[in-house]
């Protein structure tokens, strides 16, 4: 073979372990005894073990320096396998271990706490966790900014000036949108009512399958906070239910297959190869705001949705145009997961900016939860009620996964302009999406993003998709005319 060859099978090999390792974060959060805690750690720490030898094996950087590609597919492959090793030989393998162990406990005392609303019993296992990504933000920076060291693992290309920059167009029109629907004369109705978990799980199951969501090469599970897991030909979703909010399943779910169709979508000779996932998680993310928020909350899919419901829990008490500014209604909200499309990126905001200051060392673990209260109250006005609706909602820091919260805002900019390309070149959409049909918009994805995988880098994938570069322009022009219209 030759050294590209050898090199693809090692490659292979790697991410076939990574899928093993992946199923075993999985079977945590859905079935796992909760006893199993500590010694799943040893699990995860001994797999996270062999992948990081495998990722630094010194044969790597031989196979590299001679492999030579045949074309733009074999190039970028050795675009992907290049980052990523160069990333994983800046961290020494006993780090890597230690903090698969050590996130792999702190998801389940995570758990627990949140449960329980104990801050006390997390904050310990927090302040390590914040400690050991620390570290490595200093392996892998080299120097450099420690955060963009982090970000990078999610969003390549990206770094937190950029982002501040467009973050900081965005606050502005967000803020004042809000202001001005929530003082508006027309308010939306809450939804009245129990809905049975039965109920849910079934009408979950045909909203995955109505946005193309392949049963054969996935399921969909219970989980506290909803992920969607895998890819290639086992990806896997969970949802939530609460008897008293069925939309927080539905939409949770909707938002999961976006992510799951994306990994499904992907050209099938990609599959366990460094191509064979998602461009960044900032275009994930795309994919998944996109389904939930632009396609699964518009008044023609709402329609549908609101005749299904009817068929499953009887009459909601709503027709359908009421229903469909119930879907949208802006309220006060703790909980970034169920906030309105028009709060939504001021939550991440808030994430942002406190875990820039974790991983500086300008503020500590121990100060994490009044930070956020205070920040949260200045943001949105009122103040967290317990720590559940606060900094122990997301499970992401407890998992290490620093870096990870400002793509969800990229990737609703990224949805923002796929959306508005999306529209022109599919103008019948809204026929489709009223019938609960939304091949157009799952057939326009999957030729312009889905398929690629990996192999362009996140911003030219949106721009080739899109025909230009994404800015954050047509999300605020889509929130402000949808938010004005409804809310008059």
């Amino acid at each position: 073979m030759t050294p590209f060859d050898e090199l693809m099978v090692h490659e292979r090999e790697t991410a076939a372990l990574e899928q093993v390792a992946g199923r075993l974060g999985w079977d945590q959060e859905t079935v796992m005894p909760r006893g199993a805690t500590f010694q799943r750690g040893d699990e995860v720490a001994a797999m996270s073990a062999v992948l990081h030898e495998r990722r630094t094996d010194p044969r790597i950087g031989d196979w590299l320096d001679q492999a030579e590609p045949r074309d733009e597919i074999d190039t970028a492959q050795l675009r992907e396998i290049r980052r990523s090793f160069d990333r994983a030989v800046k961290v020494p393998g006993g780090l890597a271990a230690e903090i698969a162990r050590t996130t792999c406990i702190a998801q389940g005392q995570w758990a627990e706490a949140r449960a329980n609303e104990d801050s006390a019993s997390f904050v310990p296992v927090l302040r390590r966790v914040v400690e050991l990504k620390r570290e490595e933000a200093a392996h892998l920076a080299g120097g450099g900014d420690p955060y963009d060291a982090l970000l990078d693992d999610y969003e390549p290309g990206a770094t937190a000036a950029s982002l501040t920059q467009m973050f900081g167009a965005l606050r502005p029109r967000l803020v004042a949108l809000r202001d001005r629907v929530l003082g508006a004369a027309r308010q939306p109705r809450s939804l009245d009512g129990t809905y049975s978990e039965d109920g849910q799980i079934r009408l979950s199951r045909d909203l995955a399958a109505a946005f193309g969501y392949d049963f054969s090469r996935g399921r969909i599970d219970k989980a506290v906070h909803p992920f969607s897991s895998g890819n290639g030909d086992d990806v896997r979703i969970t949802t939530r239910t609460d008897p008293g909010d069925p939309f927080n399943c539905i939409y949770s779910t909707i938002h999961e297959v976006g992510h799951a169709a994306y990994e499904q979508g992907v050209d099938p000779a990609f599959h366990l190869t460094p191509l064979g996932r998602g461009a960044s998680m900032g275009v994930h993310e795309s994919q998944s705001r996109l389904y939930e928020n632009q396609l699964g909350r518009s008044r023609p899919f709402t329609s549908w949705l609101h005749a299904r419901m009817g068929q499953v829990f009887g009459d909601t008490g709503l027709d359908a145009e009421a229903f469909y500014g119930t879907v949208n209604r802006l309220s006060q909200s703790y909980i970034r997961t169920e906030a309105d499309e028009v709060q939504y990126n001021l939550h991440v905001l808030l994430r942002f900016d406190l875990e820039r200051a974790l991983i500086a060392g300008t503020l500590d673990a121990e100060d994490l939860e009044e930070a956020w209260n205070t920040r949260f109250a200045t943001d949105f006005g009122f103040a967290v009620d317990r720590p559940s609706h606060g900094f122990l909602q997301d499970v992401h820091w407890a998992v290490g996964l620093f870096g990870y919260f400002p793509t969800y805002t990229l990737g609703n900019v990224y949805a923002g302009c796929l959306n508005a390309a999306l529209r022109r070149d599919v103008p019948d959409l809204d026929d489709a999406l009223g019938e609960g049909d939304t091949r157009p918009a799952t057939e326009w994805l999957r030729d312009r993003i889905h398929r690629h995988g990996a192999l362009h880098m996140p911003r030219d994938l949106i721009a080739r998709a899109c025909g230009g570069a994404p800015d954050e322009t047509p999300l605020l022009d889509y929130l402000e005319a949808k938010f004005g219209t409804l809310y008059a």
